[in-house]
């Protein structure tokens, strides 16, 4: 049995690329188990909807349920102090060669059990929620072996279970180096390719995988060997790339033709048009730019120039990017990256969805697509990244 719903009066920002926000005044759109059916102006709805039950959104903004299409939200402990330390001048670098950094988080998150880690990343998983997100990508890569990577990939598919939101997942083994292998990347990285990540996708809890193309991570050769590996298997890829230096690694991602490059802040422009051409995403991490007190600003300019889809995302993580909050996201890429209202509000619908391969169902609102949606006690789109510390959401509606 097809079960319809009319939703009416609203400002609905469709986010399609044909107008400002794609912006329908006065707009109604039907919805039909669960999928959008019909979307236009309340005037020119077809008479075959008319008797529909109603919903009336008095006069509010309908968007695309917002997508956090970056996070490490699920770990263990808090590095509070790294915060302190890295405001007395220590570099990020630095801390990760005392043994800080993620390798701090790796224990921390080794040590908790599956339902301590769920525990302690439901409240992030809620807080970023509450904004109008519906959709919230989770990496692994605080376990770093085969039990805890398989640990933290359960806990977030079982956030999204909880709260019936979509969680799409990536496996990112090759984070950092653990220290049952200093000094052994190699051996680390054929570990990940011969044990992990075969097992991880046997017990399907990977949507994608990604890595750290970093002087402090992993290198070109390292990572191609994981993309080789994952593209036996049949899953997409996306890359941590170019955040404290050019390795090369968005020409990489764009080569074995990646959802997404994340970071970008040293891309060069070999990189942003290996990106061009293949479609790749550019997500922009503007929380860690931040936190990080980085100078060096992610070529804008240059990206939008090649036609580079540019996604933004909050990088939720206990180390560089502690941020929960996809609207202060919006704000900090229009005040720190320059990017305008519009692109911001892309970069959290349409984009993002790209950027997790999902734009077929979601992301923006038009016919044949997943009725996904949230609604704003605002008066136009671009409100939603003017304030700061401030949430308007309404209502969610997922049909």
């Amino acid at each position: 049995m097809t079960f319809s719903t009319l939703y009416n009066n609203a400002k609905i920002a469709t986010m399609t690329s044909d107008k400002p926000y794609g912006l329908i005044e006065n707009g109604a759109l039907v919805i039909s188990d669960g999928w959008i059916k019909w979307i236009g102006q309340k005037k020119n709805l077809p008479s075959e909807f008319r008797t529909l039950s109603e919903k009336n959104l008095e006069g509010r903004l309908l968007t695309p349920a917002l997508i956090d299409c970056h996070t490490h939200l699920v770990y263990g402990g808090s590095r509070a102090t790294e915060f302190e330390l890295r405001l007395k001048g220590a570099s990020y670098e630095e801390i990760s060669g005392r043994g800080g950094g993620i390798l701090s988080t790796v224990k921390s998150t080794r040590n908790a059990s599956e339902e301590e880690l769920f525990a302690e990343s439901l409240p992030r998983f809620d807080a970023i929620i509450a904004e109008g997100v519906g959709t919230v990508e989770i990496k692994s890569g605080y376990g770093l072996d085969l039990h805890n990577e398989i640990k933290m990939l359960r806990v977030a598919r079982k956030l999204g279970k909880e709260r019936n939101v979509r969680v799409k997942t990536s496996f990112l083994g090759a984070h950092a180096i653990p220290p049952e292998f200093t000094g052994k990347a190699d051996a680390y990285i054929d570990y990940i390719c011969s044990e992990v990540l075969p097992a991880v996708h046997e017990e399907n809890l990977a949507d994608a995988v990604d890595g750290f193309c970093e002087n402090i991570a992993f290198s070109t050769k390292q990572i191609s060997k994981v993309f080789e590996k994952t593209s036996m298997l049949g899953l997409p890829m996306k890359l941590h790339a170019e955040q404290l230096s050019n390795l090369g690694g968005a020409v990489l991602a764009a080569n074995y033709g990646a959802l997404s490059a994340d970071h970008l802040e040293y891309i060069d422009q070999n990189g942003v048009d290996a990106m061009a051409q293949s479609g790749t995403v550019a997500v922009l991490l503007p929380g860690a730019f931040y936190t990080l007190c980085e100078t060096k600003l992610p070529p804008l300019k240059a990206l939008l120039q090649a036609g580079v889809p540019l996604a933004i995302a909050t990088d939720c993580n206990p180390g560089s990017s502690p941020l929960t909050s996809i609207l202060l996201c919006m704000n900090m890429a229009c005040t720190l990256f320059g990017m305008t209202p519009e692109e911001a509000l892309s970069g959290v619908t349409r984009v993002a969805a790209k950027a997790l391969g999902i734009g077929n169902e979601v992301g923006t609102i038009e016919v044949g697509k997943k009725a996904e949606f949230a609604l704003w006690n605002v008066d136009q789109p671009a409100e939603l990244a003017y304030r700061m510390g401030y949430n308007p959401l309404a209502e969610m509606i997922i049909v």
